[in-house]
């Protein structure tokens, strides 16, 4: 699978989750469910980190000019 990009990925696990919280779904497609939110969450969080680092990383550039 082709990485997604923040917004993607973020819009996705906004699915999985309403999909989890309204329930009726069975037990093996819950944790299915649950399993791809991790991955999801685990992209935005590292979409999050690099963006963290970058601004980081911006302003011990201007500090140090």
């Amino acid at each position: 699978m082709a990485q997604l990009s923040y917004e993607e990925a973020r819009d996705e696990l906004t699915k999985v989750v309403s999909a989890l919280e309204a329930g009726g779904v069975g037990l093996e497609e819950s944790l299915k469910l649950w399993e791809r939110g991790e991955e999801l969450a685990a992209i935005c969080q590292e979409w999050l980190d690099g963006a963290r680092a970058k601004l980081e990383a911006a302003k011990s550039e201007a500090e140090s000019e």
